[in-house]
């Protein structure tokens, strides 16, 4: 057949067969599923940022029946989206307003959703709430229980098993990955420990921001990294597996919570607090929760208040974080 073929149908097949192998590398390469099946998203149900300001542009609040909530990427989209809607559900049902949930794909955007209004509610971390102080008022109202019952986490070092990094002074000369710029635990925290071991980011080989937790682990585990800066509680399920393991633990800080921006009415903050406060994961409410004792928010939530977050705040600007963001 190929002998018979006319030049330029041979050019468009060979350019055909190309574009098929190209496209089958492109989707194996991009197919990760360490740690999780892939589900496809609904767009229904997560809304994009076109269709939020589609909705939301020109209506007041009083006119709104629904409430937007955004979140900070820490796993997959998939598995965080399928952890955050029966949790809204219950929010849902406990307080009779309809929430709707708002994933952002730029890692970095949560706390920009928050204060152009996008969202009003989101699950963040520190540095992402004080970020979003920085370009608006808005409020943290609870911080996440972790399954010790106590509002703090840790961020963790992990190296592949067989590494020889055994301590923060072997990280010199190393490659580093971290999570989104804007995260807690896969940053800010990170360049915590760095720092007051004496380590700045030019002593480093090559540093990069994966935009996620599960992305920095998979940076190491693939050998694209070396060490990898992350939150506590999916290192320590990564060790289980044996495919990380832990060569440092930071002292222990404010963990994530959920914060309202400004724009939301008194009256729905106080009713929305409240089936926070009374929210039981391992109890009556558990039952349609997937996977929650993966969050920073296992155990539930108690209040929070922006004091919570001073050091880290110190911290932040020292770092030039906060100064970076600002307009």
């Amino acid at each position: 057949m190929g002998v018979n073929m006319k030049k330029s149908d041979r050019s468009f097949y060979i350019f055909r067969l190309l574009l098929i192998v190209c496209t089958v590398v492109l989707f194996s390469a991009c197919d990760s599923r360490e740690f999780s099946n892939i589900e496809e998203v609904d767009t229904n149900e997560v809304l994009s940022d076109v269709a939020v300001k589609k909705e939301l542009d020109g209506q007041k609040y009083e006119e709104r029946d629904v409430l937007y909530f955004g979140f900070d990427l820490r796993s997959s989209p998939q598995e965080d989206i399928k952890q955050y809607r029966p949790f809204l559900d219950y929010l849902q049902e406990e307080t009779g307003y309809r929430f709707k949930l708002h994933f952002n794909a730029k890692g970095d955007a949560t706390y920009k959703d928050l204060a152009t209004d996008h969202v009003q509610f989101a699950a963040i971390g520190a540095m992402g709430f004080l970020l979003a102080k920085s370009h608006a008022n808005l409020t943290p109202i609870v911080r996440g229980l972790n399954n010790d019952k106590k509002a703090v986490y840790q961020s963790v070092f992990v190296t592949s098993p067989k590494s020889n990094i055994k301590k923060v002074e072997d990280i010199k000369g190393t490659k580093m990955a971290f999570g989104s710029k804007s995260s807690t635990q896969g940053h800010l925290i990170p360049r915590i420990i760095l720092e007051k071991h004496g380590i700045q980011l030019k002593d480093l080989e090559l540093y990069s921001y994966t935009g996620s937790h599960q992305k920095c682990a998979e940076a190491v585990i693939s050998k694209k990294a070396d060490v990898c800066g992350m939150q506590d509680q999916l290192a320590k399920k990564l060790v289980k597996e044996g495919l990380v393991k832990i060569v440092h633990s930071s002292a222990y800080y404010p963990s994530s919570g959920i914060v309202v921006n400004e724009f939301v009415p008194k009256n729905i903050v106080n009713k929305v607090t409240q089936a926070l406060l009374n929210f039981e994961p391992e109890g009556k409410d558990g039952s349609n929760l997937y996977h929650w004792e993966r969050t920073e928010m296992a155990k539930g939530f108690v209040e929070a208040d922006e004091k919570d977050y001073q050091e880290l705040k110190k911290w932040a600007t020292k770092l030039g974080f906060l100064h970076v963001h600002r307009k």
